[in-house]
């Protein structure tokens, strides 16, 4: 990955290799494409996405190799019908084609987490919770946070801005937070497709184009599944943890985007009233004591 490429390239870039990753998926018996002889690409041909699209194979070729730049709303929404792209597919797809460039600035400045956020973090003292930035920096967490997601790090690293621990980081690069997850790869697979979506949002944001190039180079596992190309926006879901300190622990987590739209949100755990993960994340909390027994 060139690093220092400019975001109109990387832009035109990520969606040309977007597109082909879902034209590759989309068999041509799916959409009812009929085909004769031997076929040498896994999915559509261009000229059949084009035709389905409803757009001359040329234009189409260029959009895809990044030789135009002006695709109307109305061809981007048809090619998103053709792949039969969900809804955080679309989105996705249209943040490649509309970078915006001209009219965003290139984050560079240190991302500072927003006060009423961390106030929220600690109201919930019974809640593991984080704030979590653009870049999955963690820019604040509560005491029930820290026990959970990262008692073997300093209870005070997020307020250290040169070295925040960083949520993708520990999950490809840590081995206690690999350990922490009894479905490891499925974790994996949604931070990235996560990290694709937010990084299409924010093209320019120097935080998150090298975070991508710093865990290709250090991680294979980041690196195949970055190559995937697959796109999705986080929201909710279940967590089964083997906590080093409780053992197993199924939690359900809620990600809260906040409406500011600077890309940091907000990740807490809950467990099901009256099952044994309720029993052991109040174990751990009760074990702290309020101080720092329980850290790993």
């Amino acid at each position: 990955m060139n690093h220092s490429a400019s975001s109109d390239s990387h832009g035109i870039g990520e969606l040309g290799e977007f597109l082909r990753s879902r034209r590759d998926r989309v068999g041509p018996d799916d959409v009812g494409v009929r085909t004769y002889g031997r076929r040498r690409v896994p999915g559509l041909r261009r000229e059949e996405l084009a035709q389905l699209a409803g757009v001359s194979a040329t234009y189409y070729t260029r959009l895809e190799q990044g030789q135009s730049q002006n695709a109307s709303d109305a061809v981007i929404e048809a090619l998103a019908r053709a792949l039969r792209l969900d809804e955080d597919e679309r989105t996705h797809l249209f943040a490649l084609a509309r970078p915006a460039s001209g009219t965003r600035r290139r984050v560079l400045e240190v991302e500072q987490p927003q006060a009423g956020a961390v106030r929220l973090l600690h109201a919930m003292h019974d809640v593991p919770a984080l704030l979590l930035g653009r870049s999955n920096d963690v820019l604040a967490w509560n005491h029930a946070g820290h026990l959970l997601m990262a008692g073997h790090l300093d209870v005070d690293a997020p307020a250290r801005p040169d070295d925040r621990p960083n949520q993708l980081r520990m999950l490809f690069l840590d081995l206690h937070t690999r350990e922490l997850h009894r479905d490891w790869y499925d974790e994996a697979a949604v931070a990235v497709a996560s990290l694709r979506y937010v990084a299409a949002q924010f093209p320019d944001d120097r935080g998150l184009i090298e975070l991508v190039g710093e865990l290709s180079v250090q991680s294979t596992d980041f690196a195949g599944l970055w190559a995937g190309q697959t796109v999705r926006l986080c929201t909710s879901g279940t967590r089964r943890f083997h906590h080093p300190v409780v053992g197993d622990l199924d939690l359900e987590y809620e990600v809260l985007h906040l409406p500011e739209g600077h890309g940091q949100r907000i990740l807490t755990h809950t467990a099901a009233p009256g099952s044994a993960s309720e029993a052991g994340l109040r174990l751990l909390l009760d074990a702290s004591g309020g101080d720092r027994a329980a850290e790993w």
